[in-house]
């Protein structure tokens, strides 16, 4: 049986997108949700369960506090678009995992599911041809960081899981999508960020998913 304590989760970047997502989501499975964000006051939902958490990502000490009681973080940095953040350096997501792993270890927080995407670290590679250019110049920095990112939590301590979305949309959560952990299965696809948050609610109870980075999209409609 799960204890009280093991269903409180820090969410890290829960304001909009898919940490909002994984917000609404846990809460949905019984979770007690630590919302942290510089604009978690503005977050559009209440619940009994829902602490929300301003603070820094780049703070260690907003993190050290924002810790404290919880058994869990999920970690679903974004940057907002932009053609000037095309051609500046993005260093938001290795920056924030430098101030997270070592924080969590002095927590005793072991659990950590980080959302990068299909494209980062190693799944670079099974992009197509097609995909690299137009991936490489509107995203290429912003990937860039989060493959530094990935190496970080891999070389880490952690119960970790890295999860990569594919193209993302705001459709509503199917619950149907496929879950590839091996390399030669990558590919490029679509896939909502509520299934994005449904995956990762379930990864955070799934030791099976610990130390797996898969890539995750749409299955294929029966028919």
């Amino acid at each position: 049986m799960t204890r009280p304590h093991d269903k409180r989760l820090l969410v890290i970047g829960a304001s909009r997108g898919i940490g909002l997502q994984v917000v609404e989501r846990a809460l949905a499975e019984g979770y007690v949700v630590r919302a942290f964000a510089r604009g978690a006051a503005g977050i559009g939902l209440s619940h009994s369960r829902l602490e929300k958490w301003p603070g820094d990502a780049l703070s260690r000490a907003d993190i050290d506090v924002a810790l404290e009681g919880v058994a869990a973080v999920a970690q679903a940095l974004g940057v907002t678009p932009s053609l000037e953040r095309t051609f500046r350096p993005v260093t938001l997501f290795s920056e924030a995992t430098r101030v997270l792993l070592p924080a969590m270890t002095k927590a005793e927080v072991k659990r950590l599911v980080s959302i990068t995407g299909f494209g980062a670290g190693d799944s670079a590679r099974r992009m197509r041809r097609i995909e690299r250019m137009p991936f490489q110049f509107f995203l290429g920095r912003a990937y860039a960081d989060k493959s530094v990112q990935e190496r970080l939590i891999h070389s880490s301590n952690r119960d970790w899981t890295i999860v990569r979305p594919v193209v993302l949309t705001n459709g509503p959560r199917t619950g149907r999508y496929e879950v590839l952990n091996e390399p030669r299965d990558w590919r490029n696809g679509f896939i909502s960020r509520a299934d994005v948050a449904d995956f990762v609610v379930r990864a955070l109870d799934d030791s099976t998913t610990v130390g797996e980075a898969p890539v995750i999209l749409h299955a294929p409609l029966p028919f």
